[in-house]
């Protein structure tokens, strides 16, 4: 297979600021990778320049062995900013994308039925934009990507705000898609990266590290991970923890124990957070997520803080 993305020793500078510090990347034609990081490592920036929304400082990119510039028909690029106009319906704004892209009027009212049935999206399609949910939304939008001539998918955070349910619709969505298109989708949630064939982990500009999801895992060496719910945080209650597992990595809700024999360690855990008035709402042991491989490599920092 040849490559759809090919980008060599990339850079991107803001005045003095480096945003983009010489990345490679190579996406094989129907390959589904995913990039992940933490907030200002680089990813919007990477994709945009990838989807000749903008223009890097340095370096080369080719889709298809051609410059992103005379590509452009063949990329599909939905950024984490919704784009569809919320005063029309969704077929009016297909009809509206498909007219852009210079497809006649009836042209474009057959072949948006068509993707329109193929989304879920039919009942829906003749109601305003507004009073879409955040997923049917997001779903609209990424129905440009079935567009004649699409060949290759730039998703940006697709599934950011969106509820469990919808998330995990979208992204269902998004893998039946595989193959079709090459798709190249950010985000900086484990659980979706972990839907993709390949994920390259990027911080501070650079891809530190890619393989596949459960390769990733194997390769850092974590084994099993507590996860817990807690009622306060404390540093007495990382203290604590520290000493009873590997590794601790603070979450929104509580802690993450990285351990080798979790049966054994959690009712200790129980006991000595008692001990210290530190209620545990909720225990689980868990397998290792791609955050947890992030967190590994880069030494305690957390992909799961924000957008790019």
């Amino acid at each position: 297979r040849m490559d759809a993305i090919y980008v060599s020793n990339l850079t991107k500078k803001y005045g003095k600021q480096e945003i983009l510090k010489g990345i490679n990347l190579r996406i094989k034609e129907g390959e589904f990778y995913a990039l992940m990081g933490p907030n200002g490592s680089g990813k919007t920036t990477l994709v945009s320049i990838i989807a000749s929304v903008s223009l890097p400082t340095t370096g080369e990119v080719k889709i298809y062995g051609k410059n992103p510039q005379f590509m452009k028909k063949i990329i599909s690029y939905v950024p984490q900013e919704n784009f569809s106009s919320p005063l029309l319906t969704g077929k009016e704004n297909l009809i509206y994308f498909a007219q852009l892209l210079g497809y006649s009027k009836n042209e474009a009212r057959k072949m948006v039925d068509e993707i329109l049935e193929r989304m879920g999206l039919s009942i829906d399609g003749n109601k305003r934009v507004s009073v879409y949910s955040g997923g049917m939304r997001k779903k609209l939008e990424i129905a440009t990507a079935f567009f004649p001539g699409t060949k290759i998918l730039i998703l940006d955070e697709p599934t950011t705000g969106l509820d469990p349910a919808a998330r995990r619709d979208l992204l269902g969505l998004i893998q039946k898609m595989k193959g079709d298109s090459t798709i190249l989708m950010v985000t900086h949630i484990g659980t979706d990266a972990e839907v993709a064939n390949r994920v390259g982990l990027m911080k501070d500009g650079r891809i530190i590290m890619e393989g596949e999801p459960q390769k990733l895992k194997r390769m850092v060496g974590i084994q099993h991970v507590i996860n817990i719910e807690t009622s306060t945080k404390s540093k007495r209650a990382m203290e604590v923890l520290m000493k009873l597992g590997k590794e601790v990595m603070e979450t929104a809700t509580g802690y993450r124990i990285y351990c080798e024999k979790p049966e054994e360690i959690l009712p200790e855990i129980i006991r000595e957070m008692d001990k210290i008035g530190c209620k545990i709402i909720k225990s689980e042991i868990e397998e290792p997520s791609l955050e947890d491989v992030f967190f590994k490599i880069t030494g305690g920092e957390n992909a799961d803080n924000s957008h790019i």
